[in-house]
């Protein structure tokens, strides 16, 4: 039986450390895993990712984009995907735009919540694993030579944002997660790499 699982969390989290290994673990034990991310995941996603990342914009045209992104990706990978019997994997989904255009930019959550029931009324991740970390320990991996970063490669005007605009997205998750705890599995993302791994194994057993 297919499933849609989530990776959400702070810039900084820790997440995509540990993403790929989750998904190759998963194979091990048999599902076919699909790993894609947002915004992203598609042609025009990534297209409007580049958009997204490095582009100055309003607050409500940065969360129809994210969305606009979202809806493409749901009908070009997400559903036909699970419609074919695999396990989805996504970096980020619409918790992060509740938390990065809702918290962390302050946009009404209301108007979210509309994009939300038009982009995917029928869709929810299975599980959400939620890896939560201090703000300024991820501001400092961000910050780290040590965090896969090419040297060269600068932060996107989100990865700029100062630590008050992570504490609203962190909050923001958190007031998600509120909403609907049963959909959610927290992380401490900082724990040493092998404690949160012992974690995702725990996880994985459960699926």
């Amino acid at each position: 039986m297919s499933k849609f699982i989530t990776f959400e969390g702070v810039d900084g989290a820790g997440k995509s450390t540990h993403l790929a290994w989750f998904a190759d673990a998963l194979r091990q034990r048999g599902p076919d895993v699909v790993v894609t991310r947002e915004p992203g995941g598609t042609p025009l996603g990534e297209q409007l990712r580049e958009i997204l990342l490095n582009q100055t914009m309003s607050i409500g045209t940065e969360a129809l984009l994210m969305f606009a992104a979202r809806l493409e990706h749901i009908e070009q990978v997400i559903k036909p995907a699970l419609r074919a019997g695999k396990w989805v994997i996504s970096d980020r989904f619409s918790d992060a735009s509740f938390a990065y255009q809702g918290g962390g930019r302050g946009l009404d959550w209301d108007k979210l919540s509309q994009l939300e029931q038009w982009v995917h009324p029928d869709l929810q991740p299975d599980l959400t694993l939620f890896f939560d970390v201090p703000v300024e320990v991820a501001r400092q991996r961000l910050r780290s030579p040590d965090n896969n970063r090419q040297s060269n490669v600068t932060l996107d005007r989100f990865e700029q944002e100062q630590a008050g605009f992570f504490e609203r997205v962190r909050a923001g998750y958190h007031q998600r997660i509120r909403q609907n705890p049963q959909r959610y599995a927290v992380i401490d993302g900082a724990q040493p790499l092998e404690k949160v791994k012992q974690q995702l194994e725990g996880i994985i057993a459960t699926l």
